[in-house]
């Protein structure tokens, strides 16, 4: 499909109204390079979700893939709005990324978002994204992820 036949991509929206939403967010890296599936990757990773609190961003639940990440997050846009949340971590895995001597380009320009209208609705895709790796065939049934975690804990809230 050439770029004059997709459809337009859908804006975000510009007013939302649930109280601090929670997102539900992929990136992925540039032409699907396999960047991301690795201790050094996943330390910088926890590392700027648990300061993400003092600028307004919480992380919860999240998975690495080699190409590709999911996390839900929650953030408090009078302090950082989740383009600039994504923007950063993006440049903090790159940062990481550079120092094990891998060229950019890394990411993909974007990210997608989706906001979560319930608490069914994250425990429904958290089930279904926390069993990538099996379907990726990068682990068996009985293995663990070792790139997926909890960072904080996130409840969805209607008021």
């Amino acid at each position: 499909m050439t770029a004059e036949n997709r459809k337009p991509r859908l804006q975000r929206l510009s007013t939302l109204y649930v109280r601090s939403p929670i997102y539900f967010v992929t990136a992925c890296t540039e032409k699907r390079r396999k960047l991301l599936a690795n201790q050094n990757v996943h330390d910088a990773f926890v590392k700027f979700a648990m300061q993400g609190a003092d600028y307004g961003a919480w992380v919860g639940d999240y998975v690495l893939m080699p190409d590709h990440f999911h996390a839900f997050v929650a953030t408090d846009d009078r302090r950082i709005t989740l383009a600039k949340w994504g923007k950063s971590l993006k440049n903090a895995i790159s940062k990481t990324l550079r120092t094990l001597k891998v060229s950019p380009p890394h990411w993909e320009k974007t990210f997608l978002d989706h906001v979560l209208r319930s608490g069914e609705s994250y425990a429904a895709k958290w089930e279904y994204v926390r069993n990538n790796p099996f379907r990726a065939g990068l682990i068996t049934p009985s293995d663990e992820w070792p790139f997926m975690g909890r960072i904080f804990e996130l409840e969805f809230r209607k008021d």
